[in-house]
């Protein structure tokens, strides 16, 4: 048998050009970028199993302890109900909605802060997303719904025990505190990423946010007893709270507080102020130190 002539079309191998090389790469490269916000949520997600029992017992444990301990317990030491724009509730059923908005605050001053500063700072795989396909405003974003899927599953456990205690008596729009409370998980939280997005070294700042943030807005926004009865120059603390507007919406939503239209607005147009505004700031900041 003779071989095949140097001529011979099946012996030769067709090298690609380099412009079909780029259009390959290119092309390799559409998927990561047109989908990279969500391969960092399924990375953020994933990571979460190292700690996947913290956020188990979080989700379920938590709303049993405060729903006996400071909802049933104390409920039952106060006979008198709550009395509030013209409507009288069950202290529980006061207290459920705040506390439903405070689980998913709590989550976002957990994924919101030293997730953030890892990425950049210690384990540095920030930086490995961003040499390759994925945008650092992706990043951002990923990180971000990375954290609503956890408040995701918080916020569903919780209001499945308010429901099982009785403390929303209005079932058929009570479920809808759920996005409520996700909206006020990134309302505190996505501003609290850009924050630890600006930090370059660890000295306490996220202790000092817990201490001088998180537990005077858990204890001056109406949490456990209506704003109004509290004295002036405590009452700007729930003002400035995403916890207050939130927990105003809460118990409208679970046992039909009445609201004003235009302060329903001004609830809703501040937590969304605070969320979009945050992102804003923490995606500049995302690309400013990831391109340095």
């Amino acid at each position: 048998m003779s071989l095949p002539e140097r001529g011979d079309a099946a012996s030769v191998i067709e090298q690609p050009t380099l412009d079909e090389l780029r259009a390959e790469a290119l092309q390799w490269g559409r998927k990561p970028r047109r989908f990279g916000a969500w391969y960092v949520t399924e990375h953020m997600v994933r990571a979460m199993r190292a700690y996947g029992w913290t956020i188990i017992v979080g989700a379920l444990g938590q709303p049993i302890l405060y729903l006996l301990g400071l909802a049933v317990g104390l409920a039952a030491l106060i006979d008198a109900p709550v009395s509030e724009g013209g409507v009288e509730v069950s202290y529980l059923v006061f207290v459920a909605p705040a506390l439903l908005m405070t689980s998913t605050i709590a989550v976002a001053s957990e994924e919101f802060t030293y997730p953030v500063m890892s990425g950049f700072k210690w384990r540095r795989y920030f930086f490995g997303f961003s040499a390759s396909a994925i945008a650092p405003g992706q990043i951002a974003t990923g990180v971000m719904f990375g954290a609503a899927a956890r408040m995701v599953v918080t916020a569903v456990a919780y209001t499945a025990f308010l429901y099982l205690f009785g403390a929303i008596p209005d079932a058929a729009t009570g479920w809808l505190a759920i996005f409520i409370a996700i909206l006020a998980g990134l309302a505190f939280g996505v501003p609290l990423m850009a924050y630890a997005a600006s930090i370059t070294d660890d000295k306490g700042q996220f202790a000092l946010v817990q201490r001088f943030i998180f537990m005077p807005m858990f204890l001056f926004s109406g949490t456990f007893y209506p704003l109004a009865t509290l004295p002036l120059w405590l009452q700007w603390i729930g003002w400035i709270s995403p916890l207050w507007h939130a927990t105003e919406i809460g118990r409208w939503l679970t046992y039909g507080r009445p609201i004003e239209p235009l302060l329903l607005f001004v609830h809703f147009g501040y937590l969304i102020a605070l969320t979009v505004g945050g992102f804003v700031i923490a995606r500049r900041l995302f690309e400013r130190r990831l391109a340095a």
